[in-house]
C-alpha cells in the first residue's frame, strides 16, 4: 500500500525491495491515500505492507497493527535506504515562470524558510494550534509524536541539500524508465539563491 502509484512512498518502496533483491514487479502495488483510507486498507488486511506518512504511521505503529522496518524520518535511515540526502518537500516550478515571476518565488520562499524556522523553535504545543484538524486524524496526541519523529529531518534554514539533487534523480528514476534514460547536468536543476536571499532578509525567521 502506497499514497498513489508512482508518488514517492512508492519510490521508497522501489529502494527498500532493491536492498533486499526484490524488484517492483515482484509485488503488487496498490494506492490506499495518506488519510484514514490507509489506516482502514491495513487494518481490514487489504494490504500487506505500507509505505506511508504521518501521522498514518505512527497511528498504526501505536496501535500494534503495523511494526516499522525502515524508517526516513530518521536522518541516517533516509540516507541509508536512498544512497544519499533525499529532498521530500521543496518548491519547484519550470524556468520560464522563474524568469517571469522572480518576486513571486522569492515571497513563496521566505514563506517556506520562515515556517522552517519557526517549526525549529516551536514546541508540540505551537505545532498543534495551527495544524488543520483534518490532518490529525482524530488523534492529538499521535500527531504529537508524528511531528517529533519526523522534526529532525526539516531543513533548518530551508537549503536544498549539494547531493539531493543526485539522490532524487535516482530515486524518480527508479519508477520512470525516460528519466532513467535522460542526461541531465544535476547542478542545473536546482538553485539556493531565493533561499539565500531569504534568510538574508529574515535571519530570525
Amino acid at each position: 500500500g502506497v499514497t498513489a502509484p508512482g508518488s514517492s512512498t512508492n519510490v521508497m518502496v522501489n529502494f527498500v525491495l532493491a536492498k533486499a533483491g526484490l524488484k517492483p514487479s515482484d509485488v503488487s502495488i496498490v494506492g490506499v491515500g495518506a488519510g484514514s483510507g490507509a489506516v482502514a486498507a491495513m487494518r481490514a488486511g487489504q494490504i500487506d505492507a505500507m509505505s506511508n506518512l504521518d501521522p498514518v504511521v505512527t497511528l498504526l505503529q501505536r496501535s500494534g497493527d503495523m511494526k516499522v522496518v525502515s524508517d526516513t524520518r530518521i536522518v541516517a535511515e533516509s540516507e541509508k535506504v536512498f544512497g544519499g540526502p533525499m529532498p521530500a518537500g521543496c518548491l519547484y516550478a519550470p524556468q520560464p515562470f522563474l524568469d517571469k515571476n522572480p518576486n513571486t518565488a522569492q515571497a513563496l520562499t521566505n514563506a517556506m524558510v520562515r515556517a522552517n524556522k519557526w517549526i525549529q523553535a516551536a514546541g508540540p504545543g505551537d505545532i498543534i494550534k495551527v495544524v488543520p484538524e483534518g490532518f490529525l486524524l482524530g488523534d492529538r496526541a499521535v500527531y504529537i509524536d508524528a511531528f517529533m519523529a519526523a522534526k529532525g529531518a526539516l531543513s533548518p534554514d530551508g537549503s536544498f541539500p549539494t547531493k539531493g539533487a543526485d539522490t532524487a534523480f535516482r530515486a524518480l528514476a527508479s519508477v520512470d524508465d525516460k528519466l532513467a534514460a535522460a542526461k541531465l547536468d544535476l547542478n542545473a536543476v536546482y538553485t539556493n539563491a531565493f533561499v539565500q536571499k531569504a534568510n538574508a532578509k529574515y535571519p530570525k525567521g
